[in-house]
């Protein structure tokens, strides 16, 4: 099955937590603390395999995430960093946040890319012992990994994309001058994914055609199948059209040229640009007046013009070698290049980390913010600078702030996140 879209969701791991411990050795009176921090979350790393050449396996998998960096210990021993989690894609698939449409990663070349970055470790108490505060029972807890839902879209890596109505010989055509082996059947719609053939001229000089499947009026819309794959001519650097001259199928040649064409700057302006050869396919069943007539028709548009016959493989050799020669003279195959944040949601992603909640029911102010759970672990109730650190934290963050907005009072019970406690200034 030929799969080139698919949904899922990456997250890195999240960095270890830092350690609250104590130097404890023979001899040694107050040894002073010894936590050391936590290990670095694993990344999330995309990578290229040319064995892959569908994303069929995201279909039954949608979900990755990478490993958590272990906690630090005792005698200042950092955590383990936990390695990356390396997904594995066809080349060529161009990989977007859902959310905003945004090009994270196109993967054309073998250079991995790290998606989703792991969180960094906590520090341990070692970090925070001052002259006035030689005991500190607290630490700070892993940053979250960063996490996405992305879609992944194949877009073939073809220099030549062979494009035109179904049945007029393209599959054909690519057959006979490469070692592509499509089904070729007298009906419409023959070929239903996209058929990758390397046209090999000499030792030096091969490049790599496209057959694309499914283009008929209405394409560019999702009318036959040609909303499924014309993004795979997006990096064509060539357009070769194959029309059928002979109009065996009661069609006018100028007619499906015009149409196509229509199809493929509905879908993207870009393509209506590219640069065109047209083979006229079928010629040994068409007249010298519909050859000569469709002839002059393309040469008025300045597009280069080939008579052919892929079954008899006449004029094909012309053709390639005419490829060739105009592909040494484009630029290399597109590549997208990923695109920044806008500062909007850098903004919102900002502010994110530290969003919060209160809801006020039978006197109790119960506020909501997932963020301090894990620095909730790290700190204990029962020693005085671990609570001084954990109040500057709701300081900082505005709880307290927002809490006194709403009207509390001294002595009331606030729930957060499922621990209670009593409210003094």
């Amino acid at each position: 099955m030929f799969v080139d879209r698919a949904r899922i969701v990456i997250k890195a791991g999240d960095g270890g937590d830092g350690a609250v411990s104590f130097h404890r050795e023979k001899y040694v009176a107050a040894g002073g603390p010894d936590g050391g921090d936590g290990g670095k979350g694993g990344d999330v790393v995309f990578q290229v395999d040319d064995n892959f050449s569908t994303l069929i396996d995201f279909r039954y998998k949608r979900k990755y995430v990478a490993e958590r960096g272990e906690n630090g210990s005792a005698r200042n021993c950092t955590g383990k960093s936990a390695p990356p989690l390396i997904i594995k894609v066809p080349r060529g698939t161009v990989i977007r946040d859902a959310a905003t449409g945004r090009i994270m990663a196109d993967m054309s070349t073998d250079e991995p890319k790290i998606l989703a970055k792991g969180g960094r470790g906590g520090k341990g108490n070692v970090h925070f012992a001052t002259s006035t505060r030689q005991i500190p029972k607290f630490a700070k807890p892993g940053f979250p990994g960063e996490s996405f839902e992305v879609t992944l879209e194949l877009k073939l890596l073809a220099d030549v994309g062979l494009v035109g109505y179904p049945n007029v010989g393209k599959s054909t055509l690519i057959s006979v001058v490469s070692a592509a082996k499509p089904k070729i059947a007298n009906y419409h719609f023959t070929t239903l994914t996209p058929v990758l053939g390397v046209v090999r001229l000499d030792e030096e000089r091969s490049f790599v055609m496209a057959d694309i499947p499914g283009l008929i009026e209405g394409a560019g819309d999702g009318v036959g199948l040609g909303h499924e794959f014309l993004r795979h001519v997006e990096r064509c650097r060539l357009i070769v059209h194959v029309v059928d001259v002979s109009g065996i199928e009661g069609r006018d040649p100028k007619s499906d040229f015009e149409v196509i064409n229509a199809e493929l700057a509905k879908f993207n302006e870009d393509l209506a640009k590219r640069p065109q050869i047209v083979a006229a396919n079928k010629s040994d069943m068409a007249t010298e007046e519909q050859i000569a007539d469709f002839k002059a028709y393309i040469e008025e548009k300045g597009i280069p013009f080939f008579c052919i016959s892929a079954a008899t493989t006449q004029g094909t050799a012309e053709l390639i070698n005419k490829v060739s020669e105009v592909l040494e003279t484009l630029p290399p195959i597109k590549e997208f290049e990923p695109e920044p944040i806008p500062q909007e949601e850098l903004d919102e992603m900002a502010g994110a980390g530290k969003r919060f909640e209160i809801e006020v029911e039978d006197g109790i102010y119960y506020v909501e913010a997932p963020w301090i759970e894990p620095i909730m672990r790290t700190v204990d109730p029962e020693d005085y600078s671990s609570l001084q650190y954990f109040q500057r934290v709701l300081i900082n963050s505005g709880i307290i702030a927002k809490l006194e907005e709403m009207g509390i009072q001294e002595g009331d019970t606030v729930n957060l996140e499922g621990f209670e406690f009593d409210f003094v200034y």
